[in-house]
């Protein structure tokens, strides 16, 4: 293959993907906002309250904290008490153990019992953008996790299965917010 007659020939490669680029503006970060930094400096989160009548006494504390570390771990946001450019509120909505799966007896005397447990939690969130008011959006997330309630104690699906669910919930969140996916 020759070149002669090619006026792009002399152009090297790296030329050609630069100014492929030069006029565009790209959003990205290693954990995937979509944020503008220069417009969208800050972010609150308002304590949420547990609403729904269940679950741990510190429940909607502990999800507080945890969205707060979350978005402080994951954007380059300053975390302020209140009126961020970002908002996020709301409130802890539903926490539910619920039978799974039976287990009979063999004693007639004796109850069927749960062989399979759930816990459920959703949490309602006002999201609020002041930067970009179309983004605002309020969203009910929910999740949930299964356990064996024979080998899984009531205080372990207070603390352990409640982080697993929160953890899942708020990245949920992070992603339908400031992720964009």
């Amino acid at each position: 293959m020759t070149y002669k007659n090619n006026r792009y020939a002399a152009v090297p490669i790296w030329t050609l993907i630069f100014l492929m680029f030069c006029g565009c503006k790209v959003e990205y970060s290693f954990t995937g906002t979509t944020l503008d930094y220069n417009v969208t400096k800050t972010f609150s989160v308002e304590n949420f309250f547990n609403d729904s009548g269940g679950g741990p006494a510190n429940m909607g504390q502990l999800f507080t904290e945890n969205l707060k570390d979350y978005f402080q771990r994951n954007t380059q946001l300053e975390l302020i008490r209140n009126s961020g450019d970002i908002q996020l509120l709301g409130s802890i909505t539903r926490y539910t153990l619920t039978p799974q799966a039976t287990v009979s007896s063999q004693n007639q005397n004796q109850p069927d019992r749960a062989g399979q447990m759930r816990v459920t939690i959703a949490v309602e969130v006002d999201f609020i953008n002041t930067a970009d008011e179309e983004q605002n959006t309020k969203s009910t997330f929910s999740f949930f996790k299964d356990y064996d309630p024979r080998s899984t104690s009531l205080l372990q699906v207070e603390t352990e299965l409640v982080e697993e669910i929160f953890d899942n919930i708020i990245q949920d969140i992070f992603t339908s917010t400031v992720a964009n996916w």
